[in-house]
C-alpha cells in the first residue's frame, strides 16, 4: 500500500505534473478566439490611435528646437518622457478593460511625469493622464479635472510667458474634450459588449438548468408514485410474512411488477429524451458557430427522413460542431443534407489528422454502421476537411 503511495505522489510530482502542465498549455493554445475578444482588440487598438494625437507633441518639440527655445539634450529628454507617458496609457486602459484593480502606483507615476512635462509646456501631457484616469474615476471628478488643468495651464502661461496665449489654451480644451469623449465612448462600447456576452452565457447556463429541472421534474412524477407503492408493498409483505406466507409471496409478486413496470417507464422515458430534432439541432449549431466566429450554411432537406435517422443524424452534426470548435481554426462551415446523406465540411484543418477518438466520430461510425450506413471524415486535396454520414432514409 505505502508504495502504491509513493508511486502515486512520485507521478504527481514528477511525470504526472509535467502532462498535467503540457495538457494545461495545450487547451490554451486551443483556445479559441471569441468575438469577445475581437471587441476587447478593436476598442483598445482604437483607443491607442486616437491617444498617438498626442504625440504630435514630438513635433511641437522639435520645431522648438530648431528655433532654439528649447536645448537638444532637454528636447530629446522630454520627448522621451512623453514617449513613456504613452506607453503607461496605453498600458492603463488594458488593466482597464481587462477589470483589473485600479494601478495606483502607475496613475501616480504618470502624473508626476505629466505635470514634469507640463512646466516645460507639453499640453499633451496632461490629456493623456486624464485619459488614463478616466476609466478608475467618477465622470465628474474628472471633467473638473479636466477643467481645473486648463485653468492652471492659463495661470502658468501668464505668469511665466507675459500674457495667456488663447492659441494654446484652446488647443489644450480642444484635444483635452476630444480624448476624453473618444476614450470614454470606448469604455461604454465595451461595457456594452461584455454585458451582451455575460447574457448570451447567462441564457444558456439557464436553458440547461431549465432542462434539468424539467427532466427532475419528470422522473419525480414518473417514479414517486410508483416507487412509494412498492415500498408500501414491501412493508404489507414483511408484515404477513409470519402469519400468512402465500399473501406475503403474493404482495412480492406484485412488488416485483410494479417495479419491472417502472423500469420500462423509466427506459421509455430516457430513450425519449435521446430523441433529437435534426432541425433544432441544425439551428443551434449554426447559431453556435457564427457565436464563434464561424461562417456556416445551412442546406438541409430533413421532411422524408424517419425518427431514427433524424436522431442519428443530429448526433453526427453535434459532433461535427463540437470537433469544428475544438480541433480547428475554420472560417467557413458548410451542412447539407440531401436523401439521407449528411456532407459538413470545414476550411480550418491543416496538417495530418489522428486517428478517429473512440469516443467521438470512432463511437459514431459504430453507430451508423450498425444502423446500416456509413460515416467517413477526412482531409480533402483543397485544404478542406468534410465528414460524410450516409443512412437509410
Amino acid at each position: 500500500m505505502s508504495g502504491e503511495a509513493s508511486r502515486i505522489r512520485a507521478g504527481r510530482t514528477g511525470t504526472g505534473w509535467i502532462a498535467a502542465a503540457r495538457a494545461r498549455a495545450g487547451r490554451l493554445r486551443r483556445r479559441r478566439v471569441t468575438k469577445l475578444d475581437k471587441v476587447r482588440w478593436l476598442i483598445v487598438y482604437s483607443t491607442d490611435l486616437v491617444q498617438l494625437v498626442n504625440l504630435a507633441g514630438l513635433l511641437e518639440l522639435y520645431v522648438r528646437w530648431e528655433q532654439g527655445l528649447i536645448g537638444a539634450p532637454l528636447a530629446i529628454a522630454v520627448s522621451v518622457l512623453l514617449v513613456v507617458l504613452f506607453v503607461l496609457a496605453a498600458r492603463s486602459f488594458r488593466l482597464a478593460v481587462r477589470g483589473g484593480e485600479r494601478p495606483m502606483a502607475l496613475l501616480w507615476v504618470s502624473g508626476v511625469v505629466a505635470l514634469a512635462l507640463s512646466v516645460f509646456w507639453v499640453i499633451w501631457a496632461p490629456v493623456l493622464w486624464l485619459g488614463m484616469l478616466l476609466p478608475y474615476a467618477r465622470r465628474r471628478v474628472v471633467i473638473a479635472a479636466a477643467a481645473a488643468s486648463v485653468v492652471a495651464f492659463s495661470a502658468y502661461l501668464a505668469l511665466f510667458a507675459g500674457g495667456v496665449l488663447w492659441v494654446l489654451v484652446v488647443l489644450q480644451a480642444g484635444i483635452t474634450a476630444f480624448i476624453l469623449c473618444c476614450v470614454g465612448a470606448n469604455l461604454w462600447l465595451w461595457r456594452l459588449a461584455k454585458e451582451a456576452h455575460e447574457g448570451q452565457e447567462a441564457r444558456a447556463l439557464l436553458a440547461v438548468s431549465e432542462e434539468r429541472l424539467r427532466f427532475a421534474r419528470d422522473l419525480n412524477d414518473l417514479l414517486g408514485q410508483s416507487l412509494s407503492g412498492i415500498s408500501a408493498g414491501a412493508a404489507r409483505a414483511e408484515e404477513l410474512l409470519a402469519s400468512d406466507p402465500e399473501a406475503a409471496a403474493r404482495r412480492m409478486y406484485e412488488v416485483r411488477d410494479a417495479a419491472r413496470q417502472a423500469l420500462r417507464e423509466v427506459r421509455a422515458t430516457v430513450q425519449s429524451y435521446r430523441t433529437l430534432d435534426l432541425d433544432e439541432v441544425l439551428a443551434s449549431v449554426r447559431a453556435v458557430l457564427e457565436a464563434a466566429g464561424v461562417r456556416c450554411a445551412v442546406d438541409a432537406d430533413t421532411a422524408a427522413l424517419g425518427p431514427e435517422t433524424r436522431t442519428l443524424l443530429a448526433t453526427v452534426v453535434r459532433e461535427g460542431a463540437t470537433n469544428v470548435l475544438k480541433h480547428s481554426k475554420a472560417e467557413r462551415c458548410t451542412i447539407t443534407i440531401k436523401d439521407g446523406v449528411l456532407e459538413m465540411s470545414n476550411d480550418g484543418v491543416s496538417g495530418p489528422v489522428g486517428e478517429h477518438a473512440p469516443d467521438g466520430l470512432g463511437g459514431l461510425s459504430r453507430r451508423v454502421g450498425a444502423a446500416g450506413g456509413t460515416l467517413h471524415a477526412a482531409p480533402t486535396r483543397e485544404g478542406a476537411y468534410v465528414l460524410r454520414a450516409a443512412v437509410p432514409a
